[in-house]
């Protein structure tokens, strides 16, 4: 069954914006400016953005809409089918690549099988694509389309610089934002996205999912992000200068010293290593190696 959809708010958040709110499962926003509507992302399902459409049916008489996906999750574009032939549709070049993917359809056939509500769902594209950036005027507001890679390839984030408030998407979530792949280009790519939101200086950031409005969530994000990084480089640099040592015999002595001590230091460092505190430093007892391993430390 489809969750209840309701039209809400925030403090301080202008009265041109409302948040669109599909029960937990995500949040689509509706800005309202003096020459067109804006509608960013479509819900869930065709029924989740035709119930919002009915509820915006007051702001939307006037002014022509335009629909924004900001990225090809399940969540953010499946309602487009409802908006179809009524508004255009832009997305970033990249969602194109994303919804020619196999794995789109498959995502559709696994969740219509679970759940009936996906079953009148059709995977609908963008109808204009960009690469960079792209910039919507709406006379009185202006709207900055912002690729911001790094939970997907195609994401992008929307900045109205009049008010100063940043609809972040999924690049800003709490606790922190999924990353697309295992990849260190994807960890690097969901930073370097995060850097440039909270180089916007915004009075406000308001995420997709976990009901946030605070600028702060754009620095925890960061803090995660760079704690997540320093730990995988010191794996990274501790199974280097691991393995040469765990291919000799422990009965070996190099230096004056057992292989076997070398393994036992190494090994309690890697543990100690994979503990990091919130600054993302080690958390790392000195006084306990020198009472193991005696000179060890001195790698």
């Amino acid at each position: 069954m489809n969750p209840s959809v309701e039209l809400c708010s925030y403090p301080e958040l202008d009265d041109r914006i409302v948040i669109v709110r599909a029960g937990d499962e995500v949040d689509s926003v509706f800005v309202q400016t003096e020459r067109f509507n804006v509608l960013i992302d479509t819900l869930g399902t065709p029924e989740l953005c035709l119930a919002a459409l009915d509820l915006l049916e007051e702001q939307t008489k006037e002014r022509p809409m335009i629909v924004i996906n900001s990225h090809m999750d399940w969540d953010h574009f499946w309602g487009n089918a409802a908006v179809a032939g009524r508004a255009p549709i832009i997305a970033h070049a990249a969602a194109l690549d994303r919804l020619r993917d196999p794995s789109a359809r498959e995502v559709l056939r696994d969740k219509a099988s679970q759940d009936s509500r996906f079953r009148n769902v059709d995977l609908i594209g963008p109808d204009i694509t960009f690469s960079a950036s792209m910039t919507l005027n709406g006379g009185d507001l202006t709207l900055e389309l912002i690729h911001t890679p790094g939970h997907t390839p195609d994401h992008i984030a929307v900045w109205i610089p009049e008010l100063r408030i940043c609809l972040a998407v999924d690049a800003v979530e709490y606790p922190v934002p999924e990353v697309w792949s295992k990849s260190t280009d994807d960890l690097r790519l969901i930073r370097s996205s995060l850097e440039r939101i909270r180089d916007l200086d915004a009075r406000l950031i308001i995420p997709a999912h976990g009901r946030t409005y605070s600028p702060s969530t754009v620095d925890a994000n960061l803090a995660y992000f760079q704690a997540l990084a320093t730990g995988t480089a010191m794996r990274q640099t501790l199974a280097r200068r691991f393995r040469p040592i765990s291919k000799r015999p422990e009965n070996e002595t190099v230096g004056g010293r057992s292989n076997r001590a070398d393994l036992a230091w190494w090994r309690y460092r890697d543990q100690a290593f994979r503990r990091v505190d919130a600054d993302g430093a080690p958390v790392f007892a000195p006084s306990e190696e020198q009472r193991l391993f005696g000179s060890a430390g001195s790698h």
